[in-house]
């Protein structure tokens, strides 16, 4: 999974907005072949959990649920299964380690429920929790994004 601090981030199918938030982090998630129920709890704690956010001295101290300040950052969650695109060899990626969609549907529909579990109402400042958006899996989508920072970090178990 790649994780990147945004600013602002919303993704389209058609020309149609189907997803969209303000300060939080849009992920780029792929699952692999190899993950389960376990990996899924693990990723969505630590979504949750990343203090990759600036706290008043300006260092990353907060939380998702602490910002903004009052209220609860957003997740954007967009399918990615080309992140397990293999190129080592040849000029067309490999995707053999990626999930076939009928685990990975699945997968991503599960880790999209834990975030809104886990999310909802979190906060250590009474934040209204946080918002979790998504896009299509398996669609053709544009992704657009002010990543913040620029803070990008991949996450894997």
């Amino acid at each position: 999974m790649v994780l990147q601090r945004v600013s602002r981030a919303a993704v389209r199918i058609d020309g149609k907005t189907v997803g969209a938030i303000g300060v939080g982090l849009l992920l780029l998630a792929g699952f692999h072949r190899s993950d389960t129920e376990d990996t899924l709890g693990w990723m969505a704690d630590k979504v949750l959990g990343l203090r990759v956010f600036s706290d008043p001295e300006g260092k990353m101290n907060l939380a998702l649920a602490d910002v903004p300040p009052g209220g609860g950052g957003g997740v954007l969650v967009v399918s990615q299964f080309t992140l397990y695109g293999d190129v080592q060899k040849g000029r067309r990626p490999s995707f053999i380690d990626a999930a076939p969609p009928e685990i990975a549907i699945p997968l991503y529909e599960r880790f999209v429920a834990l975030l809104r579990e886990r999310g909802a109402g979190a906060g250590a400042r009474g934040g209204g929790g946080v918002q979790v958006a998504t896009g299509e899996f398996g669609a053709m989508m544009e992704v657009e994004l002010v990543n913040d920072g620029p803070v990008t970090l991949i996450l894997e178990k």
